[in-house]
């Protein structure tokens, strides 16, 4: 048996937290017919201006690669949460815009995703998440 160093231990205990938290937040997102990285894109595309972006810019934007996003991006284009967009300077870069039927969605599952974070991080104080929020940031 190996001793794990503390570094080691705090990567195993976050990718174990990371699996659980999305296992649960995708159950709970599934009522509205989408998972948290559906969210995500919806949530990127809704910020952005003219709710719509380059795909290689909304696969960096939340950390995915190119093919990993046309490959979500093709499901929901079909259930039109998102729509293709032509663009103008340049035939060759892909655009997404968010649908009207995808901001529905993203609105009724904020609320959802909301209630989510609240049930999973509730045994932590306001300032305790403040400070796991401001130490995981100057980590990435």
């Amino acid at each position: 048996m190996t001793t794990q160093n503390t570094q080691t231990e705090y990567i195993f205990a976050q990718a174990q937290l990371h699996t659980r938290m999305m296992r649960r937040i995708d159950q709970r997102l599934s009522l509205h017919g989408i998972s948290f990285t559906e969210y995500a894109i919806l949530s990127q595309l809704s910020d952005s201006p003219g709710q719509t972006m380059r795909r290689i810019d909304l696969a960096d934007a939340i950390g995915i690669t190119a093919s990993g996003v046309t490959r979500l991006l093709g499901p929901m284009e079909k259930i039109r949460l998102v729509e293709k967009e032509k663009n103008e300077r340049d035939a060759r870069v892909s655009l997404v815009k968010l649908s009207k039927g995808g901001a529905t969605i993203l609105s009724e599952a904020k609320t959802t995703l909301e209630y989510a974070a609240e049930e999973l991080l509730s045994p932590l104080t306001e300032n305790q998440l403040e400070k796991l929020l401001k130490y995981t940031i100057r980590l990435t």
